[in-house]
C-alpha cells in the first residue's frame, strides 16, 4: 500500500492547472461521463510528468474513482465543479457538487473509515461483497491503493467540496 500523500487540507493555496464545469443533471445522465471525463483531464495534466502515459493511467483511475463516487451519491441540482491543483508531486482534485445533508454524511462516513485502523479490511471486504457496492467503495479504494488524503467540507450554497490529494510521481525518479 503506498504511503498517503503529506496532506495540506483545508484551504490550500496550491497553484490551479484547470477547472470544469458541469450542470450535475447533465454529468448524471450518463455513466460513461465518468470515464471521458477521467481520461480527459488525466491527459490534459500529464504532459509533465516522468512517464506521462504512466501517470495518466493512474491519475485518469484516481479520478474516474471519485467521479463515479459522486455520479452514485450527489444532491438534486446544481453544479459540479472539478478543480485540478498542482505543486511538486502533489496532485490535489477538489470536486463541489450539490449535497444535502444525507449526502453529506455518506461521505463523511467514507472518510471517517480511512481514517481507522481497519481502512484495508473494509476496503477488501467492500470490494468482494456480492452485495450492491457500498457507495465508499471508490473512496476506500483511493485511500487504500492510491494513498490518497481526502477530506470533505461544506459550501454555504447547499454544496460540498470533495478534494482528494495524491502523489502518484515521485519528483525524485
Amino acid at each position: 500500500m503506498p504511503e498517503p500523500s503529506e496532506v495540506s487540507l483545508p484551504g490550500s493555496d496550491l497553484p490551479q492547472m484547470l477547472q470544469m464545469d458541469l450542470d450535475i443533471g447533465d454529468f448524471c445522465s450518463n455513466w460513461a461521463h465518468c470515464d471521458l471525463l477521467s481520461a480527459y483531464l488525466a491527459r490534459m495534466v500529464s504532459h509533465n510528468r516522468l512517464d506521462s502515459l504512466l501517470f495518466s493511467n493512474l491519475y485518469s483511475s484516481a479520478l474516474n474513482e471519485l467521479l463515479e463516487t459522486v455520479f452514485r451519491v450527489h444532491g438534486k441540482s446544481g453544479k459540479l465543479e472539478c478543480s485540478v491543483r498542482r505543486q511538486g508531486g502533489l496532485d490535489r482534485i477538489e470536486l463541489v457538487f450539490p449535497a444535502d445533508e444525507d449526502t453529506f454524511r455518506v461521505y463523511s462516513e467514507a472518510i471517517d473509515k480511512l481514517s481507522g485502523k481497519d481502512a484495508e479490511k473494509l476496503y477488501l471486504e467492500a470490494l468482494f461483497t456480492e452485495d450492491e457496492p457500498d457507495a465508499s467503495l471508490g473512496l476506500l479504494e483511493l485511500g487504500v491503493d492510491y494513498g490518497a488524503r481526502l477530506a470533505i467540507d461544506r459550501a454555504g450554497d447547499g454544496r460540498m467540496c470533495l478534494v482528494a490529494e495524491l502523489t502518484l510521481e515521485d519528483e525524485n525518479e
